[in-house]
């Protein structure tokens, strides 16, 4: 008795599936790899090298030298800072533009995109303006008598945060809206029915759904906020130090691409493990919304 040796028809049609999406996805893949994989492999490999030659010397520093321990540390408790304060921000706005008309909710969601029309140095270069002494913010202080002397608010780490967290806030209200939006308002209206008040309805059905959202706009606004440069270089006058800058000093004023390297894998592996311990309290795919 002779074996068919015919291949089924929905095994050719599934493989030429994979062809076709595999040719589709050829030069956006390409892209990446030249853009993103070979220059990060490449940014590791002058991490491991000094003078032609293999080293650890440049992962030694973070061991043997302060500067970097201290720096690490200021970058990522301004980080925090800055993501607590655009959270706390953040949620009531979210928190309307979801409860409100469609309307309304167009015109607060173009308010908070508005500031993307401008770039981070313009906004920066504006809150060095309001801020220093005799800015608007210390003229208007001054005015209203609640303060004898002007406010030291720039060149310094709270002139940093306040940039910074006027800067980051849509991308902690952006993730936040879109994971309001999808909680079903007959939600809300049963634990209402059953006796709940707004309060504790909010606290145990609302809060607790919109969680994916604060997880993705956190792990976003954190992200983003440790590898900032313009604004710290411009508001923190010398005296703010953040990693970025410590990049760019070892670049810049002493030509150690090895050392501005090491710095730079070791804050990359810093994010995937921020994304990591996100992952493991929220799966991937919610923090990003697909589902």
């Amino acid at each position: 008795m002779a074996i068919s040796s015919a291949v089924d028809p929905s095994v050719l049609h599934e493989r030429r599936e994979q062809r076709l999406i595999l040719m589709l996805l050829a030069p956006a893949l390409l892209v990446v790899i030249g853009l993103l994989i070979v220059p990060l492999c490449w940014l590791a490999w002058q991490s491991f090298r000094q003078d032609g030659g293999f080293t650890l010397a440049h992962y030694a520093r973070f061991v043997s030298d302060d500067v970097y321990w201290r720096t690490f540390l200021q970058t990522f408790r301004i980080a925090f800072v800055v993501t607590v304060a655009t959270l706390l921000l953040a949620y009531p706005v979210a928190y309307v533009a979801a409860s409100a008309s469609r309307r309304m909710s167009i015109l607060i969601l173009a308010m908070v995109i508005l500031p993307f029309w401008t770039s981070v140095l313009v906004r920066s270069y504006a809150w060095l303006i309001l801020l220093q002494r005799r800015g608007l913010v210390n003229s208007a202080l001054d005015g209203m008598g609640l303060i004898d002397q002007p406010l030291i608010l720039v060149n310094n780490e709270l002139g940093t945060v306040i940039a910074t967290t006027h800067i980051l806030l849509p991308f902690m209200v952006l993730p936040l809206y879109a994971a309001m939006q999808k909680i079903p308002a007959d939600l809300m209206m049963a634990g209402s029915s059953l006796g709940g008040s707004p309060a504790h309805v909010f606290w145990r059905v609302f809060l607790p759904l919109s969680l994916p959202g604060v997880l993705a706009g956190t792990v976003l606004v954190f992200v983003l906020a440790l590898g900032f440069y313009i604004t710290p270089e411009l508001l923190g006058g010398g005296r703010t130090y953040m990693v970025s800058m410590l990049v760019s000093r070892n670049i810049e004023l002493y030509s150690e691409w090895g050392a501005a390297s090491s710095i730079s894998v070791v804050l990359l592996l810093c994010v995937f493990g921020i994304f990591r311990l996100a992952s493991m309290i929220i799966p991937f795919e919610r923090i990003m919304g697909a589902r």
